[in-house]
């Protein structure tokens, strides 16, 4: 039975799952599959997008007679020479015989190749960069797209449709589940992780080549992206863009730790373990695997991922433990770059683990070691533990805001943190080097909803103002009604100029902007970058663009009228004939019988307008 579905109106699907892959090229687990993705043109001439793999070519067949609906087939573009796209030209050939390949020239040879010099000539048609297939209203425009994976690779785009039929870019591992688009199939941030598994390992060597048709992609009005794996794509498509953005240029997608170990007896993994609770009570964003079971492409693809490396090992014959030897080998073939590494070495009499990796990591562009390799000589002693925590804190001590949130995720925004602004109270907190601070605010409302954008009001007195305007980049903590007095002391009443105001301050993490932000007391914390600011006499408003939003607790949002009742204490009794002014926010008193007009609360930094007379 025939399983076509409708891209557009003279688009159809007629690919086909394999749900009993257990190998994708003999390497990566499938759990879910794979689909192999095939698209019908019905125009005033017909086109088929590429063929499918042997194992469904039977389904294939039957969908593509299905949807041409007694018509001829007139076009077969072969865009991918892969078996597993084009395992059935052969067999199209001669169902078809009027059909005509469309070939560039290095497809042409590794067909002759496939078809074991069968005689094609007079059945195909070579095309070039820019070449175009006229199919009536549909017109097909080639661009090559050398190594994204194979060397003959090209796409096409469908200037009618505004189509990308973009081979193996933009694909995924996992067989369709009855939709075709994406936005239909709910499949969240499962679909990401999968796809990204499959740029890494499959594409992932060719980040330049990639680069070079993103830049092509660029110049194009895309609609719709079709690949030869996975799900179509028609909404959100600047999201994917986003990814193969990073994951082509070794950008981060997060800021965080992946500690990858591989350990015997587990003294190793004990040690990689430590160094991982050490990283996560700093507030770093930490991930730990063990090799010896966690497939290679995971590894691979969390490497990708990640901003900070720690690989961790024992000396196994003289050299690095197998399966660790194995991801760095791995690793090092997909070109991986841009990162932080760290290392730790086992060996009960001769360690030599933590150099040999060294020396094969350091064959990769941009890789900064961080620290010095820790070793253990067969398990960590009690006195070790001191190089652990050095190890962890010179790993925290180089996470920073990310230039322009590049490193941000891009589906980390829950729209319903937004709901926790209200006029309340807030921990504004920013970084300028390795300095972190925070201060008190009232003021931040959302803006716009799509994107979402939120202004933050700061006063210019606060040290937070001027590491805003100097980083471009802040958090927002949105303060519950179970935050206590002390709280606002630490932020309101005191400057990060003077006083670190985390120090010692249990119940932090780090957002993946590199900032600090509160998990307990608060209701949701909100990341942003600054798009525009300005200045209004005692405050500045900075205009921000959330990168990232989360729900903390299901706590209540402490509005202002809250803080007056519930939290600020009562003044103590005073003097009947004594007369001031107290600041409402703080409780600072000012004796006298005039406040001037431009006083600012030496504690809280307020103006005249948050005092009221005493009573």
């Amino acid at each position: 039975m025939q399983n076509v579905k409708k891209i557009t109106d003279s688009v159809f699907y007629v690919g086909a799952n394999d749900r009993r892959i257990a190998l994708f090229e003999g390497v990566y687990k499938v759990p879910k599959g794979v689909s192999y993705n095939s698209y019908l043109i019905k125009d005033e001439k017909t086109a088929v997008m590429d063929t499918v793999d042997q194992a469904v070519c039977d389904q294939f067949f039957e969908n593509v007679a299905y949807a041409l609906g007694g018509r001829t087939l007139d076009y077969l573009v072969v865009s991918h020479m892969e078996p597993d796209h084009s395992a059935t030209v052969g067999k199209m050939l001669d169902r078809y015989p009027e059909l005509t390949l469309i070939l560039n020239r290095k497809t042409l040879v590794m067909l002759q190749g496939y078809l074991s010099g069968r005689d094609i000539e007079g059945r195909y048609i070579l095309v070039e960069e820019g070449n175009v297939l006229p199919l009536g209203k549909h017109t097909l425009h080639f661009v090559m797209a050398p190594m994204v994976h194979w060397p003959e690779v090209m796409v096409a785009y469908d200037d009618y449709e505004k189509i990308l039929f973009s081979a193996d870019a933009f694909g995924s591992f996992g067989a369709l589940n009855g939709a075709i688009y994406l936005d239909e199939a709910d499949v969240g941030e499962e679909y990401f992780n999968e796809a990204r598994r499959y740029y890494t390992n499959i594409v992932g060597k060719y980040g330049t080549q990639v680069q070079a048709l993103l830049k092509k992609a660029s110049g194009l009005s895309i609609e719709i992206i079709c690949p030869l794996h996975g799900y179509a794509v028609r909404r959100n498509i600047n999201d994917f863009v986003k990814k193969y953005q990073l994951w082509s240029s070794y950008t981060p997608e997060k800021q965080g730790v992946l500690v990858a170990y591989a350990s015997v007896y587990g003294n190793t993994a004990n040690a990689a373990e430590i160094l991982a609770a050490r990283l996560a009570a700093r507030g770093v964003y930490t991930e730990v695997c063990d090799v010896s079971v966690t497939p290679a492409d995971e590894v691979i693809a969390n490497a990708f991922k990640l901003s900070h490396l720690v690989f961790a090992s024992t000396t196994y014959n003289a050299g690095i433990f197998v399966k660790m030897n194995d991801v760095l080998h791995d690793l090092v073939a997909h070109n991986l770059q841009n990162r932080k590494v760290a290392l730790i070495e086992n060996g009960s009499w001769a360690p030599t683990a933590g150099g040999l990796m060294k020396d094969m990591l350091s064959t990769l562009k941009n890789v900064e070691f961080i620290g010095d390799t820790v070793t253990v000589r067969s398990a960590l002693l009690k006195s070790q533990e001191a190089e652990l925590d050095a190890l962890a804190e010179a790993i925290a001590q180089t996470f920073t805001a990310s230039e322009g949130g590049e490193a941000q995720e891009t589906t980390a925004i829950d729209p319903s943190a937004f709901f926790k602004l209200s006029y309340g109270l807030f921990v504004l907190s920013a970084k300028d080097g390795k300095k972190d601070n925070g201060c008190i605010i009232n003021t931040a409302q959302l803006l716009t909803d799509t994107p979402k954008r939120v202004t933050v009001s700061v006063n210019k007195a606060n040290y937070t103002c001027d590491m805003i305007e100097k980083t471009g980049v802040c958090n927002i903590s949105v303060l519950s009604e179970s935050a206590d007095f002390a709280l606002f002391e630490r932020f309101g009443f005191q400057s990060g100029r003077d006083v670190d105001k985390f120090a010692g301050l249990e119940g932090t993490f780090r957002t993946e902007n590199g900032l600090l932000a509160l998990k307990e007391n608060v209701s949701a914390v909100i990341s942003l970058k600054v798009v525009g600011t300005h200045d209004y006499g005692t405050h500045k408003i900075f205009v921000c663009e959330a990168t990232e939003a989360k729900i903390v607790s299901g706590e209540q949002p402490a509005t202002y009228d809250y803080y007056f009742k519930h939290i600020k204490p009562s003044p103590a009794p005073l003097d009947e004939d004594k007369k001031g002014f107290v600041c409402k926010i703080c409780g600072y008193v000012y004796e006298g019988d005039t406040l001037p007009a431009d006083y600012i609360c030496p504690l809280c930094k307020h103006g005249a307008e948050d005092f009221e007379p005493l009573k």
